[in-house]
């Protein structure tokens, strides 16, 4: 379904494309995220395992903007992968302003578990695009998300 808004042909094809945009991001989310459930995980805790999990220890302000995510949900996420023994959290001993976060054994043993399907359910969701789709899809998004306003 595109816009009923009435406006001039460009307003109307942009409006068209940012629904069709919105709505194939939220599918695609929606189905590639629907296994965390099983392990426990809300995408956003997830999303913090799998930063720790490749990057090493950061300060939360960094997870944050990695992730787009406000400070405030960001230290509720924390605290309840903290409290399930996922993640541990330290004042920079340098710098008290700051947190730095780290994943814990645990939290290793979950995401060898978990990202193997995680992938998994992404490449499948991408292949109903060939190679070359893929490569216009990327080269896309990197300009929208790249532009400045």
């Amino acid at each position: 379904m595109g816009t009923k808004y009435q406006g001039t042909h460009a307003e109307i094809q942009a409006l068209d494309v940012y629904i069709k945009l919105t709505r194939a991001a939220a599918s695609v989310l929606e189905r590639t995220n629907r296994h965390l459930s099983e392990f426990g995980l809300t995408p956003s805790q997830f999303g913090v395992l799998e930063v720790l999990y490749h990057l090493g220890t950061l300060p939360q302000i960094e997870i944050s903007r990695k992730l787009l995510l406000s400070t405030a949900n960001m230290t509720t996420v924390l605290q309840n992968l903290e409290k399930n023994g996922l993640v541990c959290r330290e004042r920079d001993p340098h710098d008290q302003r700051y947190v730095q976060v780290s994943i814990t054994d645990a939290g290793r043993v979950l995401m060898k578990e978990v990202l193997p399907a995680h992938v998994a359910g992404i490449l499948a969701e991408i292949s109903v695009l060939s190679n070359e789709e893929q490569q216009t899809l990327e080269r896309l998004c990197r300009k929208l998300g790249l532009q400045h306003g």
